[in-house]
């Protein structure tokens, strides 16, 4: 315990805001004081690993304590999880509290992979999984969660030693189908390098150690030599009077290796990059100085020369890469690239998942400027003077927090099987059914999401798990038309309708259809409202479900018995029911979602 106090310790003399660490430490510390990690250790040890893994990289204050409470509301019934989310946000304010409520919610992403038994997994397509991924974006909303979630998923495979073969498998099989994709495509190079070695070990024992006993030996005689091979190189970069602020190698990762393997037969002699050099320079003008001196003492291979700063990899990364021969004809691979391109590439979120996800940054630029880390040495320079001067150390730009809706207009839910459908935001469980399949969208009699019966008309959220029941008898209803969402569910609707109402000689033109529905609609409401006040009274609201509470009437839009209405939980505790039409309780609305309730007369 006391190791783990010196961490929070040093997290904390670290922050700009040290008490909101210290009690996000003592409220977390409290919290977990019966959760228990993988390992049988106490939850609070991996939270506290989680918070100084995020400290490293240089984030805020609020996303380090965030860190620290992140797993508070797990494992927790709806009605305890309300009490525990008020508690935290009276405790730490709203955004903490938003926060924690998402990572909550991605539990849902593992619905669809822990239905279905391990020697069953290769019926997941690439584009069920593909759809897996986009879910947890769409989830998130918000950088910090995704950075949190993976670095907790990276500790979380370092204590898998306490669980049974299957949940290491399952667990790794996440990590390496959801986890590392969304990594790379965010430019985490060193935390996917370690997410997918890890998840090799678990998923492939077998291979993992037959990889590391055969390339042990060949690791070691490579790493021997560029030992030598390195002095030579800088000796060449002086003579020619190229300035470098680095030249270091690393070793290529086991699984990125095995994959390298497997395309060549298993043959270590095809493979040239275990380990590859790496020389950091100041600029992109001394990257290619650098190239050129390389390539004058040392014979280079053509065809494995790539530039990836002229032309960067899908994912950003951006590098020059070179094969040569050296002095003793063996082969030595060389990576150039200048700090910022090494921070990019290790720690860099970068604009590249964009290209993936089909987000035009041109055109939405302001929204997803965080995208892109790159500084000015100008820049970088200030940010140094700054830090030294005033000993607060800023979090990176590319780092910053911001709250982004990935997919805005769309909404990905799960079929019980653990399929996951794509949907348009809005979309309703007809047009979940359409989705599926156009027999049972035609035959769609009722749905259930999460096990609960809900109307047809309910709006579908992220992470549902919607059932649909059919009967052979059923078929569409035209009411559904007011509800439904898709135009292809609509069509299909309407294809239908015709079809069993052959008495239509002619076709109503629209104006007139919309007259007459509002007509019976008016008189419809009106006979609604007559009967509600004779029975319960002229102002009987229910709120959530109870009736009898105390509210008042927004004056703006003045709400009457039968209309469409909502209730405002408003700063000082009172409750305000408006029309849901109203101008201003939409504005409510759009700012504090949070604090709508549900009502009706």
């Amino acid at each position: 315990m006391q190791k783990l106090v010196n961490e929070v310790q040093k997290i904390i003399e670290n922050s700009s805001n040290p008490k909101l660490i210290g009690d996000a430490f003592k409220f977390a510390k409290e919290a977990y004081k019966e959760k228990k990690s993988f390992s049988g250790e106490n939850y609070i040890c991996h939270t506290v690993r989680v918070a100084s893994e995020l400290d490293k990289m240089g984030l805020d204050p609020l996303t380090v304590a965030f860190g620290l409470l992140h797993g508070v509301m797990d494992d927790m019934p709806a009605p305890i999880k309300k009490i525990k989310l008020y508690e935290v946000e009276k405790r730490f304010g709203r955004e903490i509290t938003n926060l924690i409520e998402k990572v909550s919610d991605l539990t849902k992403i593992r619905y669809s992979l822990a239905i279905i038994n391990l020697k069953e997994r290769k019926t997941l397509t690439e584009e069920k999984i593909e759809n897996l991924r986009r879910m947890f974006l769409a989830i998130s909303g918000d950088l910090r969660v995704i950075l949190m979630e993976l670095v907790s998923r990276l500790d979380g495979l370092n204590s898998l030693d306490g669980l049974p073969e299957e949940q290491q498998k399952l667990y790794s099989i996440e990590t390496l189908q959801i986890f590392v994709p969304i990594a790379n495509r965010l430019g985490l190079s060193e935390i996917r390098r370690n997410l997918e070695d890890l998840s090799f070990f678990y998923l492939f024992p077998k291979k993992f150690k037959w990889l590391r006993d055969n390339i042990k030996g060949e690791y070691a005689q490579r790493e021997k030599y560029l030992k030598k091979y390195l002095p030579l190189l800088k000796r060449y970069f002086k003579k020619e009077r190229l300035k470098f602020i680095d030249i270091n190698y690393r070793a290529k990762s086991y699984w990125s290796t095995y994959k390298k393997f497997a395309t060549h037969n298993m043959d270590f002699n095809k493979i040239h990059d275990l380990i590859a050099v790496r020389v950091i320079v100041r600029d992109i003008k001394d990257c290619y100085n650098a190239l050129g001196i390389i390539n004058k003492y040392y014979k280079p291979i053509p065809e494995e020369m790539n530039d990836y700063i002229a032309k960067p990899k899908p994912n950003g990364y951006r590098s020059l890469h070179t094969t040569v021969f050296s002095e003793e004809d063996k082969i030595v691979e060389i990576q150039i690239r200048t700090e910022e391109m090494q921070k990019e590439a290790e720690y860099g979120v970068y604009a590249h998942w964009s290209y993936k996800e089909k987000i035009n940054l041109k055109n939405e630029g302001e929204k997803f400027k965080w995208v892109n880390p790159v500084r000015s040495q100008t820049e970088l320079e200030k940010l140094q003077k700054k830090q030294t001067s005033n000993g607060v150390k800023e979090v990176p730009e590319f780092w910053k927090a911001i709250k982004i809706d990935f997919f805005p207009d769309r909404v990905f839910a799960f079929t019980p099987k653990g399929d996951v459908i794509n949907l348009t935001k809005g979309s309703t469980p007809v047009d979940f059914a359409y989705a599926v399949h156009s027999d049972i969208g035609n035959h769609c009699e009722s749905a259930k999401v999460g096990g609960k019966i809900t109307p047809l008309s309910y709006v579908i959220k992220n992470g549902d798990v919607v059932e649909i029941i059919t009967s052979k008898n059923k078929k569409p209803s035209r009411d559904w038309l007011r509800f439904v969402k898709t135009s292809f569910t609509k069509s299909h609707i309407k294809k239908i309708i015709e079809k069993n109402e052959p008495n239509f000689v002619f076709a109503i033109p629209n104006f007139i259809k919309k007259t007459i529905f509002e007509i019976a609609e008016r008189g419809k409401k009106k006979k609604e409202e007559k009967k509600l006040i004779k029975t319960e009274g002229p102002r009987q609201i229910y709120l959530a479900g109870q009736k009898g509470m105390l509210l008042h009437i927004a004056k703006c839009c003045n709400p009457q018995p039968g209309d469409k209405v909502k209730a405002y939980l408003a700063k000082n505790r009172a409750t305000v029911l408006h029309k849901f039409s109203c101008s201003n309780f939409q504005k409510i609305l759009e700012k504090f979602p949070d604090r709508i309730i549900d009502a009706s007369w």
